[in-house]
């Protein structure tokens, strides 16, 4: 009987010690875990998550333009935004800013907010951390050479992205912008279509995406006449967030 008690203390002990051990291996993994979100607090400082729209309470609407090429349409847009006494922003490729400075400098010195649109128009949700990073920072290096400004907002080429683009992006200090119309002007299929999907839906705190085509170039001054009708500020991304 009495080695019968002792096996039972020893079995007793012996799992009483295996749950204490479990608890304070859980104890230490939630430590863990909570030390390395503050981690990744500190190396993203900025809020992951995408903007398709600005404040909802103002009646401002952002243009915004990604640029990567239609470089011909570039100088008419900016005589009908300077007629109009308007500044938007612009998303520019790094690629396309290296080959075309003296236009990058006119959009910066006539006012637009200058945005980053990655280097090379890849489609970012195919690219690593370190991939999406360099695209980022390449374009953020042209730019900054070029107008000594230091771009914050990026806007992903394509409109494409997954987690890791948007971890890229906030690690480098990087907002990620989307947008809540869509011109589709890349189509090309005509002026018209183009008024449509804007005034479809014109909403406080729109974000309209456009690109530099002929078809833009036309719909441009109507498209702003229709929205200040309505009593719409156009802006900046900036100004409608």
């Amino acid at each position: 009987m009495e080695v019968e008690t002792v096996k039972v203390i020893f079995l007793s002990f012996r799992r009483n010690t295996i749950i204490h051990f479990a608890i304070v291996a859980l104890l230490f993994l939630l430590l863990l875990s909570i030390h390395a979100g503050e981690a990744m607090t500190v190396l993203n400082p900025s809020d992951n998550t995408p903007i398709y729209k600005g404040n909802e309470n103002e009646q401002v609407i952002a243009l915004e333009c990604n640029v990567v090429w239609g470089t011909e349409y570039i100088g008419p847009m900016l005589d009908i935004l300077k007629e109009k006494d308007i500044r938007i922003t612009f998303f520019i490729g790094g690629d396309w800013a290296k080959n075309n400075p003296d236009l990058l400098k006119r959009i910066a010195g006539e006012g637009h907010e200058i945005g980053n649109h990655g280097y090379s128009h890849q489609h970012h949700n195919n690219l690593n951390l370190d991939g999406n990073r360099k695209e980022i920072l390449d374009t953020e290096k042209v730019v900054e050479a070029v107008t000594g400004i230091k771009t914050t907002l990026f806007a992903p080429p394509y409109g494409e992205f997954n987690k890791t683009t948007l971890q890229a992006a906030a690690s480098l200090g990087y907002q990620t912008i989307m947008w809540s119309i869509d011109t589709i002007d890349w189509r090309r299929d005509g002026t018209d279509k183009i008024l449509q999907r804007v005034m479809k839906d014109p909403h406080n705190g729109a974000l309209i995406l456009m690109h530099p085509t002929a078809d833009t170039v036309t719909a441009l001054p109507v498209m702003i006449e229709k929205l200040q009708g309505l009593g719409y500020h156009i802006g900046t991304v900036s100004d409608a967030i």
